[in-house]
């Protein structure tokens, strides 16, 4: 698929974008751009959350790139410009997260190791987040540090709605009954962001809103409904692992975990209790910020950036 380009949302000039082909048949979607400014500071690879599309970064790739870095970024597997993997495309669904743990080898493998230009840093949202920590914990990380905004740790009590073991069991259940390409209870083809502003748990900056939402109007294939029983099952068992006891203080690689004070969909409370576990790691909270901070308004995004710069030593050349 295409990069899809609107006025108020153009694609950054000298976009190189590709597409990998994963050992189960699966297509990613990928763009990768050098740095606008000097000095050149190596590569974010940036990691969106579920049923995110690469176009709704764009603002954040410019931003990085008048920093001194490159970008690369990806489509996980089931959204985006990626490849569907059931026959209903609205259906956010994976069997497992180590299936991303897979795509997130091979982008590194084949477009950012041979292409991009080191050190390597990681920023992830939400569910990427998750995906990041996993691989925080192993021996061998490609990435010098991390930038962790919103992660998903665990889920938003309000969110589910009923006690998380409960839900967890719902999965479980679900999955050995046969139903895990179902959608979850009360799930829909409904893509959230082409419904109102009013009320949306996501971003209170109105313009960036129906920015997002201009681009899924012009392009309805990016956009993905609810997640299916099998998701949320895979979800769960990951949001366990990362979890766990000891698990923080496992964690390797050098990260900055934002989290959102006014969160609805992933857990605050989680994310900071991880952030205070790690052995090489801060946190920023930010308070006014609903759960896409890098989609947020401008005082909010403004805070981000600071912390940002300040955590890479960046200084007055970043602004």
């Amino acid at each position: 698929m295409k990069l899809v380009a609107l006025a108020k949302n153009p694609v950054p000039g000298g976009a190189v974008p590709g597409e990998l082909r994963t050992r189960d048949g699966v297509r990613l979607r990928f763009v990768r751009w050098d740095a606008t400014r000097g000095p050149r500071r190596g590569t974010v690879c940036l990691f969106g959350g579920r049923g995110e599309f690469v176009e709704k970064y764009f603002e954040v790739v410019a931003d990085l790139r008048r920093r001194g870095f490159a970008v690369a970024t990806i489509d996980w597997r089931g959204q985006g410009g990626s490849s569907r993997l059931l026959a209903n495309p609205r259906k956010g669904h994976v069997g497992a997260f180590s299936e991303y743990d897979g795509d997130l080898a091979l982008f590194m493998k084949e477009v950012v190791l041979p292409d991009c230009p080191p050190p390597f840093l990681a920023l992830g949202h939400s569910m990427g987040a998750n995906v990041l920590l996993r691989n925080a914990a192993r021996p061998g990380s490609w990435f010098e540090r991390m930038i962790l905004v919103s992660p998903m740790i665990s889920l938003a009590d309000q969110r589910v709605g009923y006690p998380q073991s409960l839900v967890r069991a719902y999965a479980e259940i679900g999955c050995l009954l046969g139903f895990g390409r179902s959608y979850i209870k009360g799930g829909s083809d409904a893509i959230v962001e082409q419904g109102p502003f009013d009320g949306n748990l996501l971003t209170s900056d109105r313009e960036r809103w129906f920015r997002n939402k201009a681009v899924l109007d012009a392009e309805p294939a990016l956009g993905l409904g609810s997640p299916t029983v099998g998701w949320l099952r895979a979800a769960y068992r990951s949001m366990a692992l990362v979890s766990s006891d000891g698990f923080a203080a496992s964690v390797r690689v050098p990260m900055m975990v934002f989290v959102a004070g006014k969160d609805e969909i992933v857990s605050a409370r989680a994310g900071e209790d991880f952030a205070v576990g790690l052995k090489v790691g801060t946190h920023v909270l930010l308070p006014s910020a609903r759960h896409e901070i890098l989609q947020e308004a401008d005082p909010i995004r403004l805070r981000f950036w600071a912390a940002f710069d300040a955590y890479l030593g960046l200084g007055e050349a970043a602004a």
